[in-house]
Order: structure tokens, then sequence, then C-alpha cells
């Protein structure tokens, strides 16, 4: 049977490995899980369609879609506004991700936090809810008039993600910005504001207090056919694994780059045979993120 990663999801708040025909595999702090990719990365497709090709896609690469399935799933996105008539309400939401970095952007009220655990946002608050395009302009006016983002590259969550402020400064910082939004003239008129009700993640990440366990292992970017990687999983965020490795240190694997992969099993002993590169400095560069 091939087990081919579909990615990371966070179903009810916990970390879960997708795989092709929808089967999962429930992801538990403290257990050791092992694997090994097989053969080539191939495309995973477009809009729940095939790729025709079955293309293989770079290793390295954040997304696992060629060219062309790239363009068609980009086409019918909500963040590249290709459904402006989206009929579902849309929430606007403030994002934390560390101190000082803080991000605005909209999920489809359906999903709930499940956006916001994605994105590895350790703390985030609502701003509002209404039609989607009163929400992308309010997204806007809020951005510009905050100074806050839309878009934050990934490298700097994880870089911020090991050394965090306690709660009640992130609650803090959350509160404050989410006062000065509501102030705010000029809002769209179809969006409600909601009061403020700041969420923690950092529980549901395996997070402690003050943030952690920091990546002190690098960070895996790629994967190789026959390259394993093995370790306890100690804390998870976003598309993030920690793992404790056999050596000592934290190494995290973006699971991005496992999607399109057919992954066997490894046991405990076998390593990690694959690519590691070191965390990139905060503040760095890095690819971005989609909109939402």
């Amino acid at each position: 049977m091939e087990w081919r990663c579909a990615g990371l999801g966070w179903p009810d708040g916990r970390p879960v490995l997708r795989w092709d025909g929808g089967r999962r595999s429930v992801l538990a702090y403290g257990r050791d899980i092992g694997f090994r990719a097989v053969g080539e990365r191939r495309c995973v497709g477009a809009r729940g369609n095939p790729c025709p090709l079955r293309a293989v896609v770079p290793g390295p690469a954040t997304q696992a879609r060629c060219p062309e399935c790239a363009r068609l799933d980009r086409a019918f996105s909500v963040a590249a506004d290709g459904v402006p008539d989206d009929p579902r309400t849309y929430r606007v939401y403030l994002a934390w991700f560390g101190a000082g970095l803080v991000k605005v952007g909209i999920t489809a009220e359906e999903r709930g936090a499940g956006r916001l655990l994605e994105q590895g946002a350790v703390a985030f608050c609502w701003l509002g809810h209404g039609p989607l395009m009163a929400a992308r302009r309010t997204e806007e006016l809020l951005r510009a008039a905050l100074g806050v983002p839309d878009r934050v590259p990934y490298a700097r969550k994880r870089g911020l993600r090991g050394a965090l402020p306690a709660w009640p400064e992130r609650e803090k910082e959350l509160a404050e910005l989410h006062e000065r939004a509501v102030a705010l003239g000029g809002w769209a008129e179809a969006l409600e504001r909601v009061p403020f009700d700041a969420v923690d993640h950092a529980g549901a990440f395996g997070l402690d207090a003050r943030g952690g366990p920091a990546a002190t292992g690098g960070v895996v970017r790629e994967l190789v056919d026959g390259g394993a990687v093995a370790g306890r999983l100690v804390a998870a965020a976003g598309p993030d694994l920690h793992l404790e490795v056999t050596g000592g240190g934290v190494l995290v694997v973006d699971t991005r780059v496992l999607v399109g992969w057919e992954l066997a099993p490894a046991d405990a002993g076998a390593g990690v045979t694959v690519p590691v590169r070191a965390v990139d400095v905060v503040g760095g560069g890095a690819e971005q993120d989609g909109l939402f």
C-alpha cells in the first residue's frame, strides 16, 4: 500500500499527518516517529484533481505542485481573489507569532481557528466578521492603519518560537492592537466588529510557558530518496514538527516538503539522513506564506 503524504493538518486542535486517499495519522507528543522517503516527489494536482503528468516536484519546494497545477490552483484561490462572489462568511483576525510580530488576515468563518493553527499563530484574536469582500477591504485598511503585515516569512515565525514572552504579555499586545483596530473609522459597513477574546495555542503546540523547544538541531527543508528522519515528537506548530533526535538537540521538520513523497516507516535508530539547514536568523529572507 502506498502512503503518499498530503501534509500536516490540525483537526480538533491536534496535529495530524494526512495521506492520499483520506487516511490520517494522529501525532502525540512524547512518542517516537520515523519515516523514510521512497522514490520521487510527485505533484499533488489541483482543486482535488490529480496531476495528469504525475510530474516530479523539486525536493525543497514548499508547494508540491508542478507549474501547470500551481497556476490552476491559484486561479480559483480566495487568496488571489479568484472567487470574489464566495457566499461564505469570513472573519478578520490578528495573529501573534512572537513579540512585535503580528499579522492581520481573513479566513472562512466555518474553519474556526484551523487556519490560525496551520499558520503557527501562538495566539490570536478575532476582529470582525462579514462577507468576503467586506472582510478583504477591512483587512487592507487595518494593515495600513496599524502598520502590521498581511503575510509573514515563515522563517521569522520559527525563529521567534523558541523564546516567547509569557501569556500576559502576549494577551496585552493583542488587546492593544484590537482596541486600536475596532476604534478605526472606515470599516466596511457589512463587517461586524467582535469583542476582544484572545486565544492561546501554546498548549496545542506543546510549547512551554516561554516557548520552545528551540530548533537547536536545524531544519529539514528537503527529503531525498532513501533519506530517513526519526526522533521523539516534542512539539508542533503550523507545518513544523519538533523532534528530539539522537545525539541531542531539537530538529524541526517542515512538513510542507513531505507533501508528494511516499513515506515508509523507519525505526527510532534510523537517525537523520536528509539535508539539514541551520535555522534562519530572525528577520532574514525567506519564502512567504499565502495570504491566509
